[in-house]
């Protein structure tokens, strides 16, 4: 059986150019980095098209060790409804490297369900997690230098700081560090610490802004600490804004590249579900939106989280609601949550899967609260059993939701025919989110 690495080499991948003009984009719009990689102008975005075509949410049941793959579904599904007639792009969150090389690994999808070219993604890509870095780490040397600085010094209380600085590293040591030593050239001591870009508010910020003058304007209400006498302190007030959007004037545009059937796929964006709203940028879905029928997207972790986030904060400020949803699940985290070990899912286990339906259902009637009536995608492995997968069915049967076995990570496009023709379907019915989620768009 090919990895996932050798499958994505194995496969001719087409210019940019070719992939563009599927989206009728011309030539001279690519801001080219290199033949299979260009970021888009926002001059491209149409808000009348972005209301007229459908969006489609991907999520998933609680998430477990064994994974749900709900990247691979999102780009099996894009294939999936583009073999049946529907123009389709895939819209996703860049890659963070903590993860990449963590227990995790990439996030491009896998088997024949990816994006490409997976490494460059997987790694640099077009250096936006890098702009975002050097961005919130500018602020983080204003800070440090106002506090040092009698010169324009603003009062602020070195230990009301909550401004970290980022790298786009798993690096546990430097989570809690002590800056400022080295005597009186070197600045103020104080404690302070890294996160990971992915968690930088700056990622946030950018993903969900208009424009690079709505950036600007967002970057300059970051809180960063008091003064002395309790007084806030933002990002304007060290006349900050404007140097860090200036350092993300390219970051701000989307991603275009390729999927393994050479289909289009945006990818903007990757802020962490568990600390931010865990979705890619709304220029990224408002552009697929303008440029093709469909789009279909994810939102991090399961949908009690990624996805309540992506109604309730990205659906609100970009004004957009979803024409249908997909709930991802597999036998194995159905076992997982059913009891089994880790080490033990590769056994047939339907009483185990059966209890663990419980997990099914509750993010069911968690979706239908927000007036979304989930396709269920049983994402298929090689160990799962007709036995197994006929007790998920007939859960789903009796829940009222249509459900599909989709075998993307085997087949591609071709293993989701099904499921493309169920949530086309769903689609067809337009927008299904409450508008509890989608009334009126945020500042």
């Amino acid at each position: 059986m090919s990895t996932d690495i050798e499958i994505s080499r194995s496969v001719q991948l087409k210019h940019i150019r070719e992939i563009a003009a599927r989206l009728s984009v011309p030539e001279d719009d690519l801001v080219l980095y290199g033949r299979y990689k260009a970021k888009l102008p926002l001059n491209l975005i149409d808000l009348e098209k972005v209301k007229r075509n459908k969006l489609i949410l991907v999520s998933a049941i609680s998430p477990t060790p064994a994974g749900e793959g709900k990247t691979t579904v999102s780009i099996g599904l894009a294939l999936g409804l583009n073999r049946i007639g529907k123009k389709t792009t895939v819209v996703l969150r860049e890659p963070s490297l903590g993860p990449v090389f963590g227990m995790k690994g990439g996030a491009t999808g896998g088997g024949h369900s990816q994006v490409l070219p997976m490494e460059d993604i997987n790694l640099h890509f077009t250096g936006d997690f890098a702009a975002i870095e050097k961005a919130h780490n500018l602020l983080a040397a204003l800070i440090d230098n106002n506090v040092q600085n009698k010169n324009n010094n603003l009062c602020i209380d070195p230990r009301t700081v909550t401004w970290k600085r980022v790298m786009d590293m798993n690096d546990r040591s430097l989570r809690k560090i002590i800056v400022g030593l080295g005597g009186t050239m070197s600045g103020v001591p104080r404690e302070t610490g890294f996160d990971i870009v992915a968690a930088s508010e700056v990622m946030a910020i950018l993903c969900l802004s208009n424009d690079l003058k709505h950036l600007k304007e967002k970057l300059g209400n970051i809180f960063i600490g008091y003064t002395y006498d309790k007084k806030p302190v933002y990002a304007r007030d060290l006349k900050a804004n404007g140097a860090m959007a200036a350092l993300l004037k390219d970051a701000i545009l989307p991603n275009l590249v390729q999927t393994s059937e050479g289909t289009p796929a945006i990818i903007h964006g990757g802020p962490f579900a568990n600390i931010a709203h865990g979705c890619n940028s709304i220029i990224a879905t408002r552009m697929g939106l303008s440029l093709s029928d469909y789009v279909v997207t994810e939102a991090g972790f399961a949908f009690e989280l990624g996805a309540e986030k992506f109604l309730d904060i990205k659906c609100r400020y970009a004004g957009l609601s979803p024409s249908a949803a997909v709930l991802v699940a597999t036998v194995r985290a159905l076992k997982y949550h059913g009891g089994v070990s880790l080490k033990e899912l590769n056994k047939p286990d339907p009483e185990a899967v059966r209890r663990g339906l419980a997990n099914l259902e509750k993010h069911v009637e968690n979706m239908k609260q927000f007036e979304l009536s989930p396709v269920i995608a049983l994402n298929k492995f090689t160990s799962d059993t007709e036995e197994e997968l006929a007790v998920v069915k007939g859960k789903c049967a009796e829940l009222g939701v249509p459900a599909a076995v989709a075998d993307v990570w085997g087949k591609g496009g071709g293993g989701a025919i099904e499921l493309a023709v169920l949530v086309a379907a769903a689609a067809a019915g337009g927008p299904a989110a409450s508008s509890r989620s989608t009334n009126g768009s945020g500042p």
